[in-house]
């Protein structure tokens, strides 16, 4: 296959809306449909491995689509830190449909070719959104990602599904149209440019005060980073089937939301002008309580789901606040976090569906003695939940080091030892289900019957997922490498 880059670029985005129509087609036949959904992945991950290479050789990809106005138009363009953001999704596309075909048929959903459609879509959506060469073109499709994912949240139809659908979209609509569109439209009024642009948009002289206030504007309005108090549509979505909720908490929704981020802090305000800003200490602060608040929140769910989605709020609060350190440190620490915890999460949102397939359990206090009938889920789920603490030999160790090196690097004691006590509480409130799986105490009575684990296509998902976590301890170079060039592009000096 020897194609252009540029059409490769586009390919990542056009494939998979390729994949909808081909979907909808083989819908009624299962075999068909889900192979036709492994095909187009793996031609995506393809395409975005040849766009790493190309990268990593020096290479300008960029290609523009529609031009509204002078200033204003849909363009994309190939940089590093988009360039992880796309290996993640691509890798976790093709891993969560192997997945979800175990899943989906061994839990009898329905509206399974819908699912599948959503779910393209959505992937369409998020690598649009990490080659955006502009404000303008992720703003659209950012909001395009949310409206994809809206069916996936309702999937089942029921009055409570419907319900965490309305949450879902009420906030993250509500955001978008209130902070995160009158925060652009700022941007451009005060910054004159939507571009991404090394060292920021705005002058050296700009008004701190006004560009403080569009930093809010941005951090509130990307609700998809659930920074607290926008962040109840996400445990709200739990009511979504189970790969929806790993595409959600890894793949595409959440992840989104804290690229977004990391793209406003270095690419437009800069990592020289965020320090200066009198908005920003506040929003450290807010995300350090996020962090805390959803770590304790965590502890009291016994619903398994409901449990890692706040474990979800707290771990984003750690890449927001990476972003706006605007150190070499925080940087790489928000950018390699944001890999550690989507391998990390999903691992620990497959175990919980392969747990509701095989065992029919939802609820933390009935997982005891589990790992004798359930050994590799439960294995996987201990491993995945050290790389969530950030403990060896798991991959957020290397993530969760370089953040506490940013904090140190800038004095945020406070903010250091929140996130130190938020490890703490991470160990508090994932290490007790694994152990008693497996250690069940007295009076547990052992069930008859001998390993059930869920189907094979899942519990291949789940050990690839495992192995990604402790490969990136062992190797976290290409991620690290990814990190660094971030600063490199960025004009910042990384020193590490």
């Amino acid at each position: 296959m020897n194609l252009s880059l540029t059409l490769m670029l586009q390919l990542t985005i056009l494939l998979p809306l390729v994949a909808t129509l081909a979907i909808a087609v083989t819908g009624n036949k299962p075999n068909l449909r889900e192979a036709v959904t492994i095909s187009i992945s793996l031609v995506v991950l393809y395409c975005v491995v040849n766009l790493y290479q190309a990268l990593n050789a020096g290479a300008t990809i960029a290609v523009s689509w529609w031009t509204l106005m002078p200033g204003l138009e849909i363009s994309f363009v190939i940089e590093p830190l988009g360039m992880l953001f796309a290996l993640i999704a691509s890798f976790l596309w093709l891993i969560t449909t192997i997945y979800a075909i175990g899943y989906m048929r061994g839990h009898n959903e329905q509206n399974q070719t819908r699912f599948y459609i959503c779910f393209a879509l959505a992937i369409s959506a998020v690598m649009a959104l990490a080659f955006s060469a502009n404000l303008f073109t992720l703003f659209i499709f950012y909001e395009v990602l949310t409206l994809s994912t809206y069916p996936l949240v309702t999937h089942a139809g029921t009055d409570k599904a419907k319900q965490g659908g309305r949450v879902y979209l009420g906030i993250l609509l509500s955001t978008s149209i209130a902070f995160f569109l009158l925060a652009i439209i700022l941007t451009w009024f005060v910054g004159g440019s939507l571009d991404f642009t090394p060292g920021g948009v705005f002058d050296a002289n700009v008004d701190t005060t006004v560009a403080g206030a569009i930093l809010v504007l941005f951090i509130f309005g990307i609700g998809k980073a659930a920074i607290m108090p926008f962040h109840r549509w996400l445990p709200a979505a739990m009511v979504a089937p189970t790969p929806v909720s790993a595409l959600l908490h890894a793949v595409a929704v959440v992840k989104a939301g804290v690229f977004t981020v990391l793209k406003v802090c270095i690419f437009i305000f800069g990592l020289d002008l965020l320090p200066q800003l009198p908005t920003t200490e506040f929003l450290l602060y807010l995300a350090a309580f996020s962090v805390l608040m959803a770590s304790i929140v965590a502890m009291k769910q016994d619903n398994l789901k409901a449990r890692l989605a706040y474990s979800t709020v707290s771990q984003l609060g750690y890449i927001t606040i990476g972003a706006l350190l605007a150190t070499s440190s925080g940087v790489i620490g928000s950018s390699m976090h944001i890999a550690s915890h989507a391998f990390g999460k999903i691992t620990l949102f497959f175990c919980a569906g392969a747990i509701l397939v095989a065992a029919h359990k939802s609820k933390v206090s009935e997982l005891r003695g589990l790992g004798f009938t359930m050994p590799i889920t439960m294995a996987a789920f201990f491993i995945a939940s050290l790389s969530i603490i950030g403990v060896p030999p798991a991959g957020g160790t290397w993530s969760k080091w370089f953040l506490l090196m940013g904090t140190v690097e800038t004095g945020y004691w406070v903010i250091m030892v929140t996130l130190m006590l938020s490890s703490l509480l991470n160990i508090a409130y994932l290490l007790p289900i694994p152990y008693h799986a497996f250690f069940p105490g007295k009076g547990y009575q052992k069930a008859s019957g001998g390993i059930k684990e869920a189907p094979l296509s899942s519990l291949i998902a789940i050990t690839i997922t495992t192995l990604g976590c402790l490969t990136m301890f062992i190797y976290p170079q290409p991620f690290y490498e990814l990190a660094k060039a971030i600063l490199t592009v960025s004009g910042v000096s990384h020193g590490q």
